[in-house]
């Protein structure tokens, strides 16, 4: 078993962990032969920083040591069910419709209501005759405006989180193949432990065909519950303290920032406090990881597997004065670490090229030797696996979150059945899990494009934010006021393309060089 002690040493040095020697894997099967088809496994975790992976010495060791991290990946909209219907479907927000976690355009009802799970990856994967399995959170407020028993298309084994839930670790229900069944708050009913045995299970079930496995555990999202057996660990951590901590001089950031005063100490402690019970909720995330590949290594099945992990979105921890928190343009929230390991994928490599979360169901697809509907925006990374590299790749991509957009852009195809979402958001505290939580300000509604060197934000109430990520990576300095017209001007034309993109329309403007300097 590994030491968690390595864990708090390498955190406190600040150390991401030291890599192996890159190398390339086992050349992949062809997607067309079933038998050789490679098994895939997505664990996708809930309001993941960057720095915590570095706390998870299971994951160091099995996935970032033995595969690809993709440095540079970002999620299209840095909120949970916008991201994950980006996930489920290839798309941006823009296209699917989820763009906010409640209201009407919000969470499992809206994705429900528009029809957007009568085509998924799990749809895509289970008609290429994978095995396909869901584990842990689906989307927020599932299944409500939905039978209690509803279980999506595509999913041959459904474990899907439930709503309502005291604290969603412990206290909470699954519907476990169409029939509701709600678990205590002893120390074997801790969430991630659960959804742990219910994937060894799936894994288990059926070795004669390949197999997709969706694990969604709720770590680290508040309130970051550990398992009893890790409430004490990490007792001397804080959160990190980089350049944008408690950023001093906030002048030049827009109206909603210079608005937030300097976190006090108290503040700063909480900060401090959550992120070691952010970090606790993760080693039972680091248990999982560990088991998985330890039963795939047994079966003999290791080499055929793919497995992938990343989050829905990231997480400020007091950067530029925001205390907790999410759904901002700035790097801490938008961008997460992806790693992946499986045959084909290149051993102890960091890849800084430009990744999207709609990027996953496409290339889930291409290793299943799946058909991808024309509406996918986002496309296969198996060409960065290559010794070659693609000749062109995206240069420049859409962060949006306007959730005041009320409606489904595309003429809704409700699902048989479904009745159209309210129109009311849920009062904070009620059944939207994110009312919890924990910064006092959220941005205006904006559209931002982040190239491989700029981040450009236009908000709608017409301020702009513009930050050269070579010189200024922590995003200090907004250089708006200062930039070269002509520069905002290609920012314009690339955001407006990107914001009414569709299908091979985005991929062709994200493709396109960038105008400005390099």
């Amino acid at each position: 078993m590994l030491d968690r002690s390595i864990t708090r040493r390498n955190l406190l040095a600040g150390s991401a962990g030291a890599l192996a020697a890159a190398a390339l894997a086992p050349t992949l099967a062809t997607p067309g032969d079933a038998a050789q088809r490679p098994n895939i496994i997505f664990i996708l975790t809930d309001d993941l920083d960057n720095q915590s992976i570095t706390a998870m010495p299971a994951l160091q060791a099995l996935l970032v040591q033995a595969g690809t991290l993709f440095s540079r990946f970002f999620l299209s909209m840095p909120l949970c069910a916008p991201s994950r219907a980006s996930i489920l479907r290839g798309q941006y927000p823009h296209n699917h419709g989820v763009l906010n976690n409640t209201g009407i355009n919000g969470g499992f009802p809206a994705f429900y209501h528009f029809g957007d799970e009568q085509s998924t990856v799990a749809t895509w994967l289970h008609d290429a005759g994978y095995r396909t399995g869901l584990i842990g959170k689906y989307l927020n407020r599932y299944p409500k405006e939905a039978p209690r028993t509803y279980v999506p298309p595509g999913w041959d084994s459904w474990y899907g989180l439930m709503e309502g839930g005291a604290n969603y670790y412990l206290d909470f229900s699954l519907n476990e193949n169409g029939t509701p069944v709600t678990y205590g708050g002893k120390p074997e009913d801790y969430l991630t432990d659960v959804l742990s045995k219910k994937a060894v299970e799936f894994i288990r079930a059926d070795a004669t065909r390949p197999f997709f496995a969706y694990i969604a555990p709720y770590a680290p999202h508040s309130p970051s519950t550990p398992a009893p057996r890790d409430a004490n660990a990490f007792p001397d951590v804080k959160a990190p303290h980089g350049p944008a901590f408690n950023e001093a001089d906030v002048s030049d950031k827009p109206a909603w920032v210079q608005a937030l005063p300097l976190l006090n100490q108290n503040q700063i402690d909480r900060v401090d406090s959550h992120y070691r019970d952010r970090l606790r909720s993760l080693l039972a995330v680091d248990d999982m990881i560990r088991a998985i590949v330890d039963l795939l290594r047994t079966d003999g099945r290791l080499d055929n597997t793919i497995i992938a992990f990343t989050s829905d979105n990231g997480f400020q921890l007091g950067e530029h004065r925001l205390p907790l928190g999410k759904q901002t343009a700035y790097e801490e929230s938008i961008r997460v670490p992806l790693i992946i390991r499986g045959p084909g994928v290149p051993v102890g490599k960091t890849d800084d090229r430009l990744t999207l979360n709609s990027d996953l169901a496409p290339t889930f697809a291409a290793w299943a030797g799946a058909t991808v509907p024309d509406f996918v925006d986002g496309r296969s990374l198996l060409p960065l696996f290559a010794s070659t590299p693609p000749a062109t790749w995206r240069d420049a991509l859409l962060i949006e979150d306007n959730p005041v957009i009320r409606y489904h852009p595309a003429t809704p195809v409700a699902t048989p059945g479904a009745t159209p979402p309210s129109e009311a958001s849920p009062a904070a505290g009620s059944d939207d899990e994110d009312s919890n939580s924990i910064s006092p300000a959220q941005p205006p509604p904006y559209n931002a494009v982040r190239t491989t060197r700029y981040l450009y934000v236009a908000y709608d109430d017409g301020e702009r934010e513009v930050y050269d990520l070579q010189a200024d990576p922590a995003e200090l300095t907004n250089i708006a006021r200062t930039t070269d017209p002509t520069l905002l001007a290609d920012f314009a034309d690339r955001l407006e393309a990107l914001r009414t993109c569709r299908g091979g329309s985005c991929r062709t403007a994200e493709d396109a060089p960038f105008p400005g300097p390099a």
